[in-house]
């Protein structure tokens, strides 16, 4: 068997990671209006407003009659509201509605009103499940094999879904619909975010008429960097503030709104809170209702889910608990001094995840009291992949994977030390991401973590569905093989209408998803013939009638700055067999006993992954081989002044990874205070401040380390010229500081090691103050920390 491409392979393809502007024709399709009669026929072109016909000739105003035209309604006459509820990074065996540890009242709740599947399937990571849930196409097929912030120039890893692949919001929104999308959203290529746009990949031009949440993979729940459609927005210094609360607060708004406003269009309403997705940030009140809870360990927690998962039939009898994967710790291998940062860490995961089910209960009750749940259709899919096993050995900084920066636990606990202990942990000093093993464990009975799309720890997911006016209760759970690119189709079957050849003046591609209405009120109902391809990170998979084969691929999510990546060859993995109908859980390998049957699905494997743009096999670990080919601006030289704001890091200046000088005109107060740039936020970066007139650099690495550079002398009053140089030799290696003032070395020093990717996913860059969470705890209390004086300009070239 030999695949087509592999990552090892010189295929002399460009890895620049930029993104050119699509050239977008917008074609106006006009409709001859032959007589009241005719429609449009949604199957081959979505509708548009009638073209409105000539006046009456000869008819005088006194002679004439008026009588508005009849609107065209192109959709059933009790079309249904739809929300769909997304939730981040949870695991199958999280919720206590099927047998998890999490209290998950609002999940049991729409459960016990509708139906759930117990073999819903996503990809195995954040903006590829999206890509999928938005389109009803496989992810590479959409160009989002990986997450935005590691796109590729492949065309299956670009980061951006094509206008030919028309998101449901679109094609709704074209039919009748109002739409909106509240929370992440994790789709805009990671250099085009900045109030610049380009805005193409934004949510308003996919479809959703109104977005208000955050473009990136995460952002902090206390200090989030906010977009209201195309607007920044900073959200209020409040103790009592959560961002998922303020999500629900948005979604409850804009729902009143409609019935108040149009209440005679249904509605699309897509819900995606960051939670719990880290940085796993909430009150310590909500944590605290697990003390206890979880202090035997993630080993006797997989045991405890797994026998209430049959106890309460969610899962067959016959299933069997996988086993820990050798290269992850055990509960017991944990020193005894270690536990209670690794209790702690899970405590807060549980509670901001019922946080997060609460305030999706918030949204769902204020839909209730519209009178509108009967005849709503809710898609409650929790999680967009498994538990993520990226906090590794436990990390109060969740870039610290991403960078694949080495570390050990005493030196989180002595950084911990320094915040407040563990009462810090969920606090926003903090990125907090709890141990592998307790993602392994959210996931139980499967193998493996998100991240890992070979097995279904990382792709299999619960989804539960109310629909009161279509949908009848019934416990019993569907266990036909669905994905989360059939959602699209059903909502089509649902609507009786067909996916359209054309949307906007764009031929679209065909889906890949199919509808699983047919479940709805027969638990027991066939399956309908389905061929699912999955892949991430070289870890990939193929089901077909039953079978699953599958191979687990270089990267193993858990083990910190893993090696050896880039000497791995796809062609030389060793591949698995089960038969699912079977065995649930894929404890049988019969690869050995099958060989007939594994090399016939390898070759479907093969024809999905052609069929899709999936090679080369491995695209989506390309940057962690290379970090240098990240996304970036294609600038190497900027002028900034005190209107720079909010900068996201993919489109700023690397200051923290790259050599550089930058060179900030300024006029100076006596003993002024505060920031002239900052990059990055509370997990991460890079800031020049000053404080009571002296000047400070500071290097925030991921926050276990901190490094300042600073002399004794202050700075004058008056306008003065501030040089700070950094050399760095190449992505991670020690940094050279070297600040002066008015062309006099002022202070130097060194970082020891710098981040070779990015400090943040959604934190910017600011001149003359440091927004969202912010880069020194020394200036913590005073942030944003406004400069006390005059910024002419901030001038930046990459060296």
């Amino acid at each position: 068997m030999k695949e087509y491409y592999n990552l090892k392979q010189n295929i002399n393809l460009r890895f620049n990671c930029s993104f050119q502007k699509n050239s977008i024709s917008i074609f106006l399709m006009f409709i001859l209006i032959l007589s009241n009669t005719i429609k449009v026929h949604a199957q081959d072109v979505l509708p548009f407003p009638p073209v409105p016909s000539a006046s009456v000739a000869n008819e005088t105003l006194a002679e004439s009659t008026h009588k508005r035209r009849a609107q065209p309604d192109h959709l059933p006459k009790d079309a249904p509201n739809i929300i769909i509820i997304l939730m981040d990074d949870l695991g199958f065996g999280t919720p206590s509605t099927f047998g998890g540890g999490v209290n998950t009242p609002t999940l049991t709740k729409v459960f016990k009103e509708g139906i759930a599947y117990n073999e819903f399937h996503t990809t195995s990571i954040c903006s590829p499940s999206r890509a999928a849930l938005l389109t009803g196409r496989n992810h590479t097929h959409v160009g989002n094999g990986t997450i935005a912030e590691r796109a590729v120039d492949w065309d299956g890893y670009t980061g951006i879904i094509p206008k030919e692949a028309a998101t449901v919001a679109e094609v709704l929104k074209n039919y009748g619909y109002s739409t909106s999308a509240f929370g992440k959203w994790h789709n805009t290529p990671a250099n085009q975010t900045t109030v610049a746009g380009p805005f193409d990949y934004w949510p308003v031009n996919y479809g959703f008429q109104h977005f208000y949440g955050f473009l990136a993979g995460e952002t902090s729940q206390y200090e989030p960097r906010l977009i209201n459609d195309f607007t920044p927005v900073e959200p209020p210094k409040d103790e009592k503030y959560h961002l998922t609360t303020d999500l629900a607060d948005h979604a409850i708004e804009w729902m009143n709104q409609h019935k108040s406003y149009a209440a005679d269009k249904p509605f699309l309403l897509y819900f995606a809170p960051g939670a719990g997705h880290a940085p796993h940030h909430i009150f310590k009140e909500w944590a605290d209702k697990y003390k206890g809870k979880f202090d035997d360990g993630w080993d006797a927690y997989r045991e405890k889910v797994f026998k209430r998962q049959k106890e309460l039939g969610w899962i067959p009898k016959s299933a069997m608990l996988t086993a820990r994967d050798k290269t992850m710790a055990s509960w017991e291998s944990i020193p005894k001094s270690e536990r209670a940062f690794q209790i702690r860490m899970m405590e807060v995961f549980a509670g901001y995840v019922e946080h997060a089910d609460h305030e999706v209960g918030r949204v769902l009750d204020a839909l209730e009291a519209n009178g509108q749940k009967d005849n709503t259709i809710v898609f409650f899919i929790w999680g967009d992949n498994g538990s993520s096993a990226e906090g590794q050995n436990g990390s109060i900084s969740e870039l610290l994977a991403q960078n694949g920066v080495s570390n050990t636990i005493q030196q989180q606990l002595e950084a911990l030390d320094k915040l407040g202990g563990l009462d810090a942990i969920g606090g926003p000093l903090l990125e907090n991401n709890y141990h592998a093993a307790w993602a392994w464990a959210g996931n139980t009975p499967f193998k493996h973590t998100k991240l890992v799309a070979s097995h279904f720890g990382g792709t299999q997911n619960a989804m539960v569905i109310r629909w009161p006016k279509k949908i009848k209760p019934d416990s019993t759970p569907r266990s036909q093989f669905h994905h989360i690119n059939d959602v699209v189709p059903t909502i089509y079957d649902i609507l009786n209408i067909k996916a359209p050849k054309e949307v906007n003046g764009f031929d679209q591609m065909p889906l890949d998803g199919v509808s699983f209405k047919y479940t709805f009120n027969d638990a027991k109902a066939k399956e309908v013939s389905k061929v699912q391809f999955f892949d991430n990170n070289g870890s990939r998979g193929v089901y077909k009638d039953g079978w699953y084969a599958c191979t687990f691929g270089p990267l193993y999510p858990w083990i910190p700055a893993q090696k050896g990546l880039a000497e791995w060859d796809s062609t030389k993995d060793v591949w698995e067999l089960y038969n699912i109908k079977e065995d649930y859980t894929q404890y049988y390998d019969l690869a050995s006993k099958n060989p007939q049957k594994l090399k016939e699905l390898q070759e479907v494997f093969n024809e999905e992954a052609k069929k899709n743009k999936d090679y080369p096999i491995g695209a989506g670990i390309w940057l962690r081989i290379h970090p240098e080919d990240v996304i970036k601006a294609p600038y190497t030289s900027w002028t900034f002044d005190e209107t720079t704001k909010r900068m996201p890091e993919f489109s700023a200046p690397g200051l923290g990874k790259k050599s550089n000088k930058v060179i900030a005109d300024v006029e100076v107060k006596e003993n002024a205070s505060g920031v002239l740039y900052a990059l990055g936020g509370s997990g991460g970066g890079v800031t020049l401040f000053m404080d009571k007139g002296k000047l400070v650099y500071e290097y925030n690495m991921l926050i276990i380390e901190r490094y300042n550079v600073e002399s004794s002398a202050k700075i004058p009053a008056g306008k003065h010229k501030i040089e700070v140089l950094t050399t760095i030799a190449k992505p991670g290696a020690p940094a050279e500081i070297v600040i002066l003032v008015d062309g006099k070395e002022y202070a130097k020093g060194e970082v020891k090691r710098t981040v070779p990717v990015a400090f943040t996913a959604s934190e910017t860059f600011d001149v003359g103050e440091d927004l969202g969470g912010p880069v020194s705890i020394r200036y913590y209390k005073k942030a944003p920390f406004k400069f006390e004086g005059k910024i002419n300009n901030v001038k930046v070239d990459l060296l």
